[in-house]
């Protein structure tokens, strides 16, 4: 029998079809975060990559939740193996899992937690995909997802939140993911980009998103399934953790993106809609792993913080000439730091946990536990994802040609496009054509009855 299970027949009342319901809920919320983040990548990319941003999001549905069945679940959460890894072979294949199954010390099956995990999981390696717009073949893409999510993603999850994992063990509070998931994500970000280089026009071509409604649509779908995200992580309602998690998760939000705008106006004389998106997601990441733990003041402190500073981040890639794309490294990276280590300035100690941070008499006991955790998966993720990704790109290449990049990368490996401006919908292109923000649109077609009038005149 996989860890942390326990059947009814031991404990029968303990089944909770409430907490069942809100969590089975909160699991189709992250699902959706996604394709949400799908929408929000693909908007920021020219028009010309717009597919293979999606579908470099989309895929990861389908991998992810390959893998977790097959052997993740049981590598992430099974007998603790050395306090790295997992291991349960009864829950291989999800096989040793009986319906009326409970999760030790929740009120829900455990099929419920291994599904609301297995969102966690899927989205996890979509969010690397951004520092790599442009110029990644997608063979190579689904290759890495694959053996990120087994060497990268699994073991820390186990570290992070697994029975035994040794992080989990030091008492290092993460609520929701902002090791596992962020600082996981934007360390692997910045690996990869280091190993394969940047875009062909890098710091002289113009690289504007191409549909900022895009980018708004997916920011919010984003904030609207990040309630999932967040509060689910409490696996029920019964000690007030997933409210207080909810409220605080629209408090940070909220602050954070002001506090980016602000910033946008003071440095730049403007608010900018993509300056909006991505304040509010650089609250939602540094309010994860810390929400849990904070007051709705603390979270406003976090939020701010991580407004800011995440504004100020995403311009260092320019000064140290790396190429995150869409800003991974300085959102998720710097705002899963500042999130996770401002638990040990702002735990209350009366919420998520007993811990203290240094502002509510704790010292710095727990900011140095969240600091191990933080540098611990920083490290691991930045050199493994950078190892793997010089693997493949001394095998089977991780780069498109540069003609492929400097023509568009969706055609050459998907062989559609994001939208069709010919006549006919799909025929051939109209003879005339009217630029905009670097997208040819069709111009207007002649009345076709005002044309042939034209040619009676004509002819007479």
């Amino acid at each position: 029998m996989p860890p942390g299970i326990m059947t009814l027949a031991a404990d029968p009342p303990t089944l909770s079809a409430a907490n069942t319901g809100f969590m089975l809920v909160c699991s189709a919320l992250v699902m959706l975060m996604t394709p949400a983040l799908a929408f929000f990548y693909g908007g920021m990319v020219r028009v010309r990559s717009t597919l293979n941003m999606l579908m470099m999001s989309f895929i990861s549905l389908g991998i992810v939740t390959v893998l977790w069945v097959l052997y993740g679940f049981s590598a992430a959460f099974g007998n603790d193996i050395g306090s790295v890894i997992g291991w349960a072979p009864d829950s291989v294949g999800l096989s040793g899992i009986g319906p009326n199954q409970l999760w030790a010390g929740s009120t829900i099956p455990v099929y419920v937690f291994a599904v609301f995990q297995l969102m966690f999981a899927v989205i996890t390696p979509a969010l690397i995909s951004g520092a790599l717009a442009d110029r990644v073949k997608f063979t190579s893409w689904v290759l890495f997802i694959t053996l990120w999510a087994t060497v990268v993603y699994f073991p820390v999850v186990h570290w992070v939140w697994g029975p035994g994992g040794w992080l989990h063990e030091r008492g290092v509070i993460d609520f929701a993911g902002g090791t596992a998931v962020h600082i996981d994500a934007g360390a692997a970000a910045l690996g990869v980009i280091l190993v394969i280089g940047r875009r062909t026009g890098f710091g002289r071509d113009p690289m504007r998103p191409h549909s900022l409604p895009l980018v708004m649509l997916g920011a919010g779908l984003l904030w609207f399934g990040w309630f999932g995200f967040n509060a689910g992580s409490s696996l029920g309602n019964d000690d007030g953790v997933g409210a207080v998690m909810f409220v605080n998760t629209q408090v940070a939000t909220a602050a954070a993106m002001l506090a980016w705008l602000g910033y946008e106006k003071l440095r730049r004389g403007s608010f900018t809609t993509l300056g909006a998106a991505s304040g509010a997601v650089a609250g939602l990441v540094a309010i994860t792993p810390s929400g849990g733990a904070v007051s709705p003041l603390g979270a406003l402190a976090v939020g701010a913080v991580a407004g800011l500073l995440c504004a100020m981040a995403v311009g260092l890639k320019y000064r140290f000439g790396y190429d995150d794309s869409l800003d991974v490294v300085g959102v998720h990276l710097v705002g899963g730091v500042v999130g996770s280590l401002l638990v040990g300035l702002f735990a209350t100690g009366g919420v998520q946990s007993h811990a203290k941070g240094l502002f509510y008499g704790g010292g710095l006991e727990q900011l140095g536990k969240q600091a191990v955790g933080v540098f611990s998966v920083l490290v691991y993720s930045l050199l493994v994802s950078a190892a793997l990704a010089f693997l493949l790109d001394r095998t089977i290449g991780m780069r498109v040609a540069d003609d492929i990049e400097d023509t568009g990368i969706d055609r050459a490996e998907h062989a559609e496009t994001a939208y069709d401006f010919s006549e006919a919908g799909g025929g051939a292109a109209p003879r005339a054509t009217v630029t905009a923000l670097g997208i040819a649109y069709p111009a207007a077609v002649p009345d076709a009855t005002a044309a042939r009038r034209q040619t009676r005149k004509v002819d007479a």
